[in-house]
């Protein structure tokens, strides 16, 4: 193999940041972004579009002025030694000018910066090949993908690489491109482009470079942090991993970082692989330096991302373009999406109190768009929500008024536990009309706010399962959608942060997923129904003197039969849309969310406990304390079996999974993905279809 002869020569201490320089070796500078999402204007602390007064507060980051000044100052640095840009994808969708130019903003500028080559991402899928083909005529470099293999009939060509070769500094440097598996659920290729296996594609093309003579090889992918690191870096032949796709924060600095930059991964051919990413959206360059020996083995390896804040001058000549081209969004703003029978109240003393008419709105406007991922309950903070709508036509502008902070939506997977602290949060400020409270939809829930904040406000929840209301589980986990703000810990909703897993934040814009609910239930009635209930002191008291009765309480809630039939309503209306397949799809940027989800056959047992819970959630009183003493000690005994049957048992398939998630999930080993293939040679690894159950082997 290719780095075995070279590697036996080298010490430990060779592979440190210590190392020294031999006359033979070869230095590498790489200067690389990812996940830039249409950032044409600078960021706020939100995220969101930074205002000129936000600007002249220094509290703006990113941005295409502040990109640009960035790389050439680096360049600057460099100069005379070895360098190359790299781009590790998504670049399309996320703001105005990607929905008003389709690509061309990004590319004029990306052009500008002089990058050596881009992996292609699945937001560059998002409007299938009529916004990539225009894309790729314009582009001055290389896009690399060598799992997209495009037919004959599609418009790409062969314009798409696999992989290229750079002479940089008299030496051959191989770089091979690389988009996630999941691109074809994650966005809308078409039926001209097929999206093949990551680790297959870049091996075979390893091995061709390699079989060419190339012994630094390179592979910029937008695949997602974990899988690099764990798979991707541990390809035989790949030396340096540039990422993308999980907006991963690595450095050597920042607390928050979600690993070192780079992260050093170990090969099994006996060396290690640089792996970096630059989070997202511009906020930083990553730039790092890779020492290589003669035979391409990587010495050392060293860096950290820079963060292009207001200490990093937007070039003037950048900016004046970007108004120039921000001139017809205005025209954007007064296209027509919809019209309401009448108005739709978003206003402040509402939504951050009640239920409101807004908040039910784009509650089951995302619900509609991520229905088929499985998620199941969606949480809005009220606070997001910040105009009506008249009665009449609507335009794009009066959504973006009521949506105006650019988040993105967001799914993840929590415990009933844990999302019933979330709705304590929401309900912790009502008194000041914070902006956190929950607006809902997959749930609904009654509060008593004359109770101490986050002491039990929330006096029942509920789950809309199978057509009926069904009280939340709190051992079980569910899958919930929100906004990127939210499930990030704003408004107070650590909870999210912190107990929340397979998130993913960064699915389509608010906005356009309202946006495109409005055109599809038009003309749009606005409703309440009941979702959310305030109750007093005295009712809220009751339950707490009956919990042996607690099984009648779902009875008591079914008086409002309306309720159930109308959730019904919404669904079948959203699944009858032939519209909405079509809307720029990166939209349906949720599989990756919730990827495997091997705890979900256990939160089936214990059903039984179900009505046990309710009465643990609600009464919130000492007085069901008698009672549960016996019933925990139930699930007790269930529980010690309950570990070893999922893993011996079955899965339900859900978006996203992989045999190698579930494998690292059931053995710990995700190597051992082929132990659950063999066992269900009915279904292509590749593709697993949602819904089935798959047997999954004991552990050896």
């Amino acid at each position: 193999m290719k780095k075995i002869a070279a590697i036996a020569a080298l010490s430990a201490s060779t592979l440190g940041l210590s190392a020294g320089v031999s006359f033979a070796d070869y230095t590498l500078n790489i200067l690389h972004i990812n996940d830039w999402h249409s950032r044409i204007e600078s960021n706020n602390k939100y995220e969101s579009t930074c205002s000129a007064e936000e600007e002249a507060k220094g509290e703006c980051t990113g941005g295409a002025a502040r990109l640009i000044t960035a790389i050439g100052q680096e360049r600057k640095k460099l100069e005379g030694q070895n360098m190359l840009l790299l781009s590790a994808g998504d670049n399309f969708q996320g703001s105005l000018f990607y929905t008003t130019y389709k690509g061309k903003t990004e590319g004029e500028f990306l052009n500008q910066m002089k990058f050596d080559a881009m992996a292609v991402g699945n937001h560059e899928f998002d409007d299938g090949e009529a916004a990539l083909a225009p894309f790729l005529d314009m582009i001055k470099f290389p896009v690399l993908g060598a799992n997209v293999k495009a037919n004959a009939q599609s418009k790409l060509g062969d314009r798409v690489k696999p992989s290229i070769v750079i002479e940089v500094g008299g030496q051959k440097i191989g770089v091979v491109g690389a988009v996630t598996n999941d691109t074809p659920e994650l966005a809308s290729p078409g039926p001209n482009v097929t999206i093949e296996d990551d680790v297959k594609s870049i091996t075979s093309e390893v091995e061709k470079l390699k079989g060419e003579g190339v012994n630094k090889i390179i592979a910029v992918t937008h695949i997602g942090y974990k899988r690099e690191r764990d798979v991707i870096a541990k390809i035989p032949g790949v030396d340096v991993v540039v990422g993308g796709h999980s907006h991963s924060l690595l450095s050597n600095t920042d607390p928050k970082a979600e690993g070192p930059y780079p992260t050093m991964v170990d090969n099994p051919d006996g060396y290690k692989v640089p792996v970096v990413q630059a989070a997202s959206y511009s906020k930083y360059l990553g730039e790092f330096k890779v020492v290589f020996d003669d035979n391409g083995v990587v010495k050392q390896a060293s860096g950290d991302p820079i963060y292009l804040d207001k200490s990093i001058t937007p070039d003037p000549a950048v900016l004046a373009r970007i108004k120039e081209l921000g001139a017809p969004i205005e025209a954007l703003k007064n296209q027509e999406v919809a019209e309401t029978t009448k108005a739709i109240d978003g206003s402040r003393e509402n939504c951050r109190t009640r239920e409101c008419e807004m908040g039910n709105l784009v509650s089951d406007a995302v619900l509609d768009r991520v229905k088929d991922q499985g998620v199941e309950i969606v949480i809005t903070n009220g606070g997001g929500l910040r105009a009506s709508i008249d009665q009449g036509t609507v335009t794009m502008g009066e959504v973006l008024n009521v949506l105006p902070f650019q988040n993105t939506l967001a799914t993840f997977q929590i415990s009933g536990k844990d999302l019933i602290a979330g709705l304590e949060n929401g309900l912790s400020q009502i008194e000041d009309g914070a902006g956190r409270f929950p607006q809902v939809a997959g749930l609904k829930y009654s509060f008593d706010k004359s109770a101490a904040p986050s002491a039990g406000r929330v006096k029942s929840v509920e789950v809309m399962e199978g057509g009926a209301w069904t009280p939340i589980n709190p051992d079980k986990d569910y899958l919930v959608a929100t906004n990127n703000y939210v499930r990030q810990g704003g408004d107070g909703y650590k909870v999210f942060a912190d107990k929340a897993k397979n998130a993913y934040d960064y699915g389509p814009g608010l906005e356009q997923v309202v946006a495109d609910y409005l055109s599809a239930h038009r003309p749009y009635t606005p409703k309440l129904d009941g979702r959310i209930t305030e109750i007093t002191a005295a009712a809220a008291a009751e339950p707490a003197k009956e919990p042996a009765q607690e099984p009648a309480k779902p009875a008591e809630a079914a008086p409002a039969p309306a309720e159930p039939a109308k959730p019904a309503e919404t669904a079948p209306a959203a699944t009858a849309e032939p519209a909405m397949p079509e809307p720029p799809a990166g939209s349906d940027d949720i599989a990756t969310t919730p990827p495997a989800v091997p705890a979900e056959p256990a939160p089936a047992t214990p059903a039984p406990a179900e009505p046990a819970k309710p009465a643990e959630t609600a009464p919130a009183a000492p007085a069901p304390a008698a009672e549960p003493t016996q019933e925990p000690a139930k699930p007790a005994e269930a529980a010690p079996a309950e570990p070893a049957k999922p893993a011996e048992s079955s899965h339900v398939i859900v978006a996203g999974d992989t045999y190698w998630d579930l494998a690292e999930k059931a053995y710990g080993d995700s190597a051992k993905w082929k132990t659950i293939a063999d066992a269900n040679k009915d279904y292509e690894p590749r593709r697993l279809p949602v819904g089935v159950t798959l047997t999954i082997p004991a552990a050896n």
